[in-house]
């Protein structure tokens, strides 16, 4: 089973002088966020947040501008506190540690990213990426050797020298994630950070930053607006409106499966092929039985999380259907029936 290295429990936040009336009286009440705000004149930020992220997974975390998303990371290193509700980050509680924990929790295990990066200026490439082992007391010697192996991660090679000013937008937001990476956190806390790129940058960006991910088996929580984005990098994406998470799931989840017609809106026009695999519309091995003139011995076989797009590829190749394989093992069947019902599902 995975560890769960981030767990957020019923988490609220309310803005304003009469935040704790306003709690009680939603706790006691029942009161919509219009009504909180007329009585109380308080705003709901976020309202009951829960949701636990595994170790080295991607967690996005989407929606429309207002839906309370940013407030709601800015939670999990506490530049927020909460109105109620319990945060656990690397099996601490985040509510209960002191200040000076705090601090040691920000500068070692929990890096973020902005989407502005705020580089300091005055400062070279190679002390921007080495700013927080400089508040660490780090020797000079180790802050200069660590930062350039960050800046190696995100192919920076050569511009340690420069300012921020003279390197482009691109080239500014992955010193920005290398100096997250500095300090080597077992969390990063990312929001919207390539979403002021260009198309081409962005992507290359998202490329860059899945693969030191894995590589580095970083657990993410990542923020954005762009369900593209989502998708292309999050292992489970959550959908938040008005401030309430709305919807948890993977990738093929939301898009086959949206709960309501917000999440629908949000995902019409988004394309199957990539996200149904194999093992959810493969028919069980054992009970399969082959059409006349199918003979299971002459099949090809794939692994059961190839997506729609690979299955039709492969199966423009064969008459016979496809077998499935989970490990070394054969677990179960896609013909083109299968695969025609797959798409339509998908579709429908």
């Amino acid at each position: 089973m995975s560890e769960d290295v981030i767990i957020l429990d019923d988490v609220w936040k309310i803005f304003g002088y009469r935040d704790q009336e306003a709690m009680a009286a939603i706790k006691s009440e029942g009161l919509t966020k219009p009504e909180v705000l007329e009585k109380f004149g308080c705003v709901v930020g976020i309202a009951q947040c829960s949701f636990e992220v595994s170790r080295g997974e991607i967690f996005c975390v989407m929606g429309l501008s207002g839906s309370g998303k940013s407030t709601m990371v800015r939670h999990l290193n506490r530049l927020i506190e909460p109105t109620a509700g319990s945060i656990s980050v690397l099996g601490k509680d985040m509510l209960a540690l002191g200040e000076e924990e705090l601090r040691e929790m920000r500068a070692v295990h929990i890096g973020m990213v902005f989407q502005h990066m705020a580089l300091f200026p005055h400062r070279t490439v190679r002390d921007n990426v080495a700013f927080p082992l400089y508040v660490r007391g780090e020797p000079k010697s180790k802050r200069w050797e660590v930062s350039q192996h960050c800046l190696s991660l995100v192919n920076l090679d050569g511009y340690e020298d420069r300012f921020p000013s003279e390197l482009s937008g691109g080239m500014q937001q992955r010193v920005g994630l290398a100096r997250a990476l500095a300090s080597d956190p077992e969390v990063l806390l990312m929001d919207e950070p390539f979403s002021a790129l260009d198309p081409l940058i962005r992507r290359q960006l998202q490329e860059q930053f899945m693969t030191l991910s894995a590589e580095l088996d970083k657990t993410t929580v990542f923020i954005t607006h762009d369900l593209d984005e989502a998708i292309r990098i999050g292992n489970r994406i959550a959908i938040m409106k008005d401030g309430v998470i709305v919807q948890i799931g993977t990738p093929e989840q939301i898009v086959t499966n949206p709960i309501d017609e917000y999440v629908r809106d949000f995902v019409e026009g988004i394309s199957t092929l990539k996200l149904v695999f194999a093992h959810s519309i493969m028919s069980d091995l054992e009970t399969y039985k082959p059409s006349y003139g199918h003979d299971l011995s002459k099949s090809i076989r794939t692994s059961h999380d190839t997506d729609l797009s690979g299955l039709i590829d492969l199966s423009a190749t064969t008459d016979q259907p496809i077998i499935i394989t989970e490990g070394d093992k054969d677990v179960g069947v896609v013909d083109k029936t299968t695969l025609l019902q797959g798409i339509k599902r998908g579709h429908s």
